[in-house]
């Protein structure tokens, strides 16, 4: 406990419309989660909706005059590309707020730029194709030229929570070929798609937790693809996280139990989370999604700068496996919130 009473803290989140998604409405069950925890350590929180109008959001924030911001903000108007506007607009009113800073939000939403990035310091990722609409095609490995047919999947450039990754948008195709597909992918992918290499094998979530001593990688999860034939891909898509009633959802379990055998590559992963972790400069808590083929070889897929933190999502799955009371991770999130630069008066 912290001690503190009646101090405010703001849980800012998105606006929910009744047309709203799934994975746009759990913000609200993060919420509840969030403002009980906060006031189980003495907190008063105090959620506030955001939209498009940040005037509005401004005025409010000037008028609760809170501790901090605890930002669980994930879209605009139904738009992932807009996750960074909120921590932007907080940083430009020096205001503390949780989670990664805008500027890290930013690089890891836009996926192609991530795995640029993550290329760039030496790590895996898988081969890419770039976004359309763009001019110069490039691939993440090799030359556009490529003549290889290979299996790809379509993933929107912005949108998270798995957004049109489902059996449709696998694909086979030389690299040229994917590109001329991509262009009539854009209005069911948030107005921009690329393509990814697929990598069929085993897939892994590692979060991540700001603590006490440093970034601490919290235990992994495998997501176990149980029951799935010969013709199924082996992906969490959409449905597989937010439609209860699907099969996909039903037959993908995590598990955090592993044989003696996995130890190598476990270790492995986790380097590379703290690798990612320290490289795009995160804070608060992160999660890291990696792909492992058949031959062991490993894959960051994304990092996650604002993962799900709902009570039944996989990082307090994470934390309880660890042992960690998910109201102390709420407190450590807070602990660790950004601090404004303040202006010298002159």
């Amino acid at each position: 406990m912290c001690g503190i009473v009646n101090q405010i803290i703001a849980v800012v989140h998105n606006a929910i419309k009744d047309s709203s998604l799934p994975d746009e409405q759990d913000v609200l069950v993060q919420v509840e989660a969030v403002s009980e925890a906060l006031m189980a350590l003495g907190y008063k929180p105090e959620p506030l909706t955001c939209d498009l109008d940040l005037e509005n959001l401004k005025s409010r924030l000037i008028a609760l005059d809170p501790l901090a911001v605890f930002n669980l903000v994930e879209s605009l108007d139904g738009h992932g590309r807009l996750i960074n506007i909120v921590p932007t607009l907080l940083e430009s009113l020096r205001i503390p707020y949780t989670g990664c800073p805008a500027e890290a939000i930013f690089a890891t939403s836009h996926k192609v730029m991530a795995k640029e990035r993550i290329k760039a310091l030496g790590l895996p990722t898988p081969d890419w194709i770039n976004p359309v609409p763009q001019d110069i095609p490039w691939t993440g490995s090799f030359g556009f030229e490529d003549l290889r047919k290979r299996l790809w999947i379509i993933k929107s450039l912005w949108e998270h929570a798995s957004l049109g990754l489902e059996k449709e948008n696998l694909v086979h195709g030389t690299a040229e070929e994917i590109h001329k597909l991509l262009s009539g992918c854009k209005p069911d992918m948030g107005g921009a798609c690329f393509a990814e290499a697929f990598i069929e094998g085993r897939e892994f979530n590692l979060s991540l937790l700001d603590m006490e001593e440093g970034a601490r990688v919290l235990p992994p999860a495998e997501i176990l693809f149980e029951g799935f034939d010969a013709d199924t891909p082996r992906i969490v898509g959409y449905k597989a996280k937010w439609m209860p009633d699907s099969t996909e959802y039903n037959n993908t379990p995590r598990c955090f139990d592993f044989p003696e055998t996995d130890r190598e590559l476990l270790s492995a992963l986790n380097r590379m989370a703290l690798r990612c972790w320290q490289c795009f400069g995160l804070k608060g808590y992160a999660r890291v999604d990696f792909r492992v083929d058949e031959n062991g070889n490993s894959f960051i897929l994304e990092i996650n700068a604002n993962p799900c933190i709902s009570p039944d999502a996989g990082f307090a799955a994470a934390l309880d496996r660890a042992q960690i009371d998910y109201s102390y991770a709420v407190e450590q999130i807070l602990i660790h919130r950004s601090q404004p630069v303040m202006l010298s008066k002159k």
